[in-house]
């Protein structure tokens, strides 16, 4: 495995009095001092992470792992991969995180009181709503960033059969937790996620990509979708995918790393997930070894029309010389008259092997702040070189100079010394997203592991029965942090 020369970091292990305040004591009722936000562990688990030397100043808090009790809700249980996250503060200042349990195939809502600590969880969509499909990357639209909202968008991608975009009201109760709403005319994919660009790109309109998960071993189809309409308008827009035009483009390995092609996005009139892909096969839209998660630049709106988006690869001889094989970082930026029409560069290329992305294994997830990007693995199981030997990583990606940086990895030796899973199966970095305006502290993010392996000790599951009530062979647990100290 590849070294870091920085010293262990385990978050549970920083003394109970190190934490970061904002506001120790505010202004509460009657008078009486309120606790603001105060960053500090909450778990029983300790977060296991090596963060490398340029990021020592790195804090890393365990907020909720799959054995933790909740006080408001103790016999919750915060699921089996745990993904996809949106974060929302109220009016009491508390926080409610809505959060995807792919493996069991629901949505989990967990509250925070106002110094951000966890107190209650539940489940606002369950396995039967989903029809046992996978919800893993989700996107929350909100007033402030798309004009409309909030509403948080997820989507099915493995294990069952329904491939829809889900639409679901942050406070919808738990009682009707088997009953979803979905976006047909978003159409079906394999959907990795789906998320509404900033409400300033193209100002009276919503546009909301969405990442096609498909991982056929003989061509590359993966495909990026687009839905346009009036701004918020979930359900009679018009759906394209993208096709690059630059001639002798034919599949996405023919495209180079720092060369910029020409691109557009073509209508589509299907919406069944086989008839849409086999539409934009025949219209030549290009296809991605597994297009994972989607993000845009946040700032003014040229930034907004800015999209980043990871494609994670796929190993299989049929492929070679058409899709990626260790994963890959696109950006597609629109043209600001019309966004039918735009631009694809392929920014990091894992399959270069003596390039800046040469350790890349398997990026799966993506947040763009204004100046970076940060990209999370999910290793594939295919370490073919000594660069690519190494647990999940998170990588930082400066979106102004091109450089970059390995900030962390999962230290799978040290958790399994602990108890915490195994060496053998490779956790997955997920769920990244940008929390700092919402706590009103710099440079503060969520972010999540999956951590393969890691099932309880007398052979049950960190499965919830209200989210998914049937056996499941994914019995393993989920993490969740809050880091401190990243640049945005």
């Amino acid at each position: 495995m590849k070294k870091f020369t920085s010293v262990l970091l385990l978050a549970g292990l920083v003394s109970a009095t190190s934490c970061d305040k904002l506001d120790d004591f505010t202004g509460g009722g009657n008078g009486e001092p309120k606790e603001g936000v105060t960053l500090k562990n909450h778990s029983t688990v300790p977060a296991f992470f090596k963060v490398a030397p340029e990021f020592n100043d790195l804090k890393i808090y365990s907020l909720l792992s799959s054995p933790d009790v909740l006080q408001d809700s103790p016999n919750f249980i915060y699921g089996s991969m745990a993904d996809g996250a949106g974060l929302l503060k109220e009016a009491d200042g508390t926080f409610t995180l809505i959060n995807n349990i792919e493996a069991d195939y629901s949505i989990a809502r967990v509250t925070f009181d106002e110094t951000f600590k966890p107190v209650k969880g539940e489940y606002i969509l369950n396995a039967e709503a989903t029809a046992y499909t996978a919800q893993c990357s989700g996107s929350l639209i909100t007033p402030e960033e798309h004009g409309f909202g909030p509403t948080y968008l997820s989507g099915g991608e493995w294990g069952g059969s329904s491939k829809a975009v889900f639409a679901v009201d942050p406070y919808k109760s738990p009682s009707n937790a088997s009953v979803a709403t979905t976006l047909s005319a978003l159409g079906e994919w394999s959907t990795e996620n789906a998320v509404a660009i900033g409400k300033d790109a193209f100002p009276g309109k919503t546009i909301i990509f969405i990442g096609d998960d498909h991982s056929d071993n003989e061509v590359p189809s993966g495909q990026l979708g687009m839905y346009v309409a009036d701004q918020g308008d979930l359900n009679n827009g018009k759906l394209y995918t993208l096709k690059v035009t630059t001639e002798g483009v034919i599949y996405e390995m023919d495209m180079a790393e720092g060369e910029t092609y020409d691109a557009e996005f073509i209508e589509m009139n299907e919406r069944n997930i086989d008839l849409l892909d086999a539409e934009a096969k025949e219209k030549g839209a290009m296809g991605f070894s597994r297009l994972e998660d989607i993000d845009w630049r946040r700032g003014i709106a040229a930034n907004q029309r800015e999209l980043y988006i990871t494609v994670t690869g796929r190993k299989k001889d049929g492929l070679v010389g058409k899709g990626s094989t260790y994963g890959r970082i696109y950006k597609v930026v629109l043209d600001k008259e019309d966004p039918t029409k735009a631009t694809i560069s392929c920014v990091l290329d894992g399959d270069k092997l003596d390039g800046k992305a040469k350790a890349f294994h398997s990026p799966d997830n993506i947040v763009v702040t204004k100046n970076y990007a940060y990209i999370q693995e999910d290793p594939n199981g295919y370490p073919d070189t000594a660069d690519k030997a190494h647990y999940a990583q998170l990588y930082q990606y400066n979106l102004n100079t091109g450089e970059l940086k390995t900030v962390l990895e999962c230290d799978q030796v040290a958790a399994a010394a602990a108890g915490v899973g195994n060496t053998e199966r490779n956790w997955e970095i997920t769920g990244m997203i940008d929390v700092s305006e919402t706590l009103g502290m710099e440079g503060t993010f969520i972010m999540i592991t999956q951590n393969h392996g890691w099932e309880p000790a007398d052979g049950s599951a960190f499965t919830d029965p209200l989210a998914n009530s049937q056996a499941n062979s994914r019995k393993e647990g989920s993490q969740l942090f809050v880091l401190k100290g990243l640049s945005n």
